[in-house]
């Protein structure tokens, strides 16, 4: 009991963050988004040059650290690896995809449901059919392996990547990029996105949050413990816009958000069911990877991966909708993820209690 009152407070304040974050310069219905935030590191650091979507994030610095400090002061940090991790990057990379043909990772679409955007729901009701997908081989044996311990500081790399972007951020030098119009050029003050991107590292790091790993968790064993925090993120969100007078119920007009129904559906489908199988959303592997799994971190690295390609290529969707090579993109992504998870499965059962995609699950 104590634990849920834990992750339902720790969803209220993400939510009040986000809220907050807003109100001082993020986009609409983006307090936080990890996929959209690694977009825009990704442009950022010149991986892809489109201009309206380039900035090294500090909420995502932030999360980083904040969970790397409360692992080390919980002594639960292990540095860890060597579990198909090339499998997991090319999984990461339609994840990615995926969610750039939607417009925003789990989080964020719980959020833009809160501000009233139907098309979250069309969304939700995508990743929640991704989810399934992956679950119906989660219970036939679907395992990428279990990871091993590796030297310690073989996992500090991956905070320290992210101290050199936080210095590449204060010292603006001229071959970072920084939008100054569109999604990237709207942001909040570093210190505030900074401290906000810090607690929420802290709490990502206690609650193991993660909307995806809630939901196959509730399928798989009926523990409904990470729905709660995302339940209460909704309901205080909602409360919030409402409050604020930035709640706009319908499926046109949406801010940073396409109402093609179809490829909404499939876009998160397509990310749930990677998800799944890497054993948690973009958000838990960024805060596994800060634990010192270093095959999270290179599933953060397709991430960033994914995103480059997805601009550079044109496959990811604007608000006019999805373009024909983002569709293709989609669908061979599902063509791949299933291929993966067929050569995976081994027939053996999941059993309760057991990390759903190997390695440091949610």
């Amino acid at each position: 009991m104590k634990k849920n009152v834990f992750i339902a407070v720790a969803g209220a304040v993400i939510a009040v963050m986000a809220l907050a974050l807003v109100k001082l310069g993020n986009p609409p219905n983006m307090g936080f988004c990890i996929a959209c935030f690694l977009r825009d590191i990704t442009g950022g650091l010149g991986l892809h040059r489109v201009n309206t979507l380039q900035y090294i994030r500090p909420e995502i610095i932030g999360l980083v650290l904040g969970a790397f400090a409360t692992s080390l002061f919980t002594r639960e940090y292990r540095s860890l690896g060597g579990s198909n991790s090339f499998t997991r990057f090319i999984l990461a990379f339609f994840v990615m995809i995926g969610m750039m043909v939607f417009l925003g990772c789990p989080l964020r679409m719980v959020l833009r449901i809160a501000g009233g955007d139907l098309n979250a729901i069309v969304a939700l009701v995508g990743l929640v059919a991704g989810v399934l997908l992956g679950v119906a081989f989660l219970r036939k044996g679907f395992s990428l392996g279990r990871a091993i311990p590796q030297n310690r500081t073989n996992g500090y790399i991956f905070p320290l990547l992210f101290v050199a972007m936080l210095v590449l951020l204060l010292a603006r030098p001229a071959y970072i990029f920084f939008s100054e119009q569109g999604p990237g050029s709207m942001h909040a003050p570093i210190i505030a996105a900074l401290v906000a991107g810090l607690i929420m590292g802290i709490l990502a790091q206690r609650t193991r949050f993660c909307f995806v790993g809630g939901i196959r968790d509730s399928i798989l064993f009926g523990e409904f413990y990470l729905l709660y925090g995302f339940l209460t993120l909704l309901v205080v969100a909602l409360i919030g816009n409402l409050v604020l007078g930035s709640f706009n119920l319908g499926f046109v007009n949406q801010p940073i958000a396409h109402n093609d129904g179809v490829w909404n559906f499939l876009g998160m489908a397509l990310g749930g069911f990677g998800s799944v199988l890497l054993g948690g959303c973009p958000l838990r592997q960024l805060v596994s990877a800060s634990e010192g799994n270093t095959d999270s971190a290179l599933t953060v690295l397709g991430l960033i991966a994914g995103a480059a390609f997805a601009h550079n290529f044109g496959l990811a969707a604007s608000t006019k909708g999805v373009a024909v090579n983002g569709q293709i993109a989609v669908i061979i992504g599902f063509a791949i993820i299933l291929l993966i998870a067929f050569l995976n499965t081994k027939g053996i059962p999941v059993r309760q209690g057991v990390s759903a995609g190997g390695s440091k699950g949610c």
